[in-house]
């Protein structure tokens, strides 16, 4: 049986169609978006740390860890 669909429906579910793909586009960049800014984030998160540590070998085989409040803590 061959069925025949209105004009007025086949308009009504292209405009459906046509909101629908405009929010998903929309959900796209705001995913885009929070990707970017929780990278971002995460990198000035891990930046505020300075990771430096001065060893110093000696010939009876320990190291020595100078700490940032300049005791020396052998290890």
């Amino acid at each position: 049986m061959n069925s025949f669909i209105s004009y007025y429906v086949h308009e009504g579910m292209m405009a459906r169609m046509e909101r629908t793909n405009v929010r998903l586009w929309i959900v796209i960049i705001v995913l885009i978006i929070s990707l970017i800014g929780t990278n971002v984030g995460w990198i000035y998160y891990e930046n505020q740390f300075e990771d430096t540590v001065v060893t110093q070998e000696s010939d009876n085989g320990y190291n020595n860890y100078v700490g940032n409040d300049g005791t020396i803590m052998n290890e």
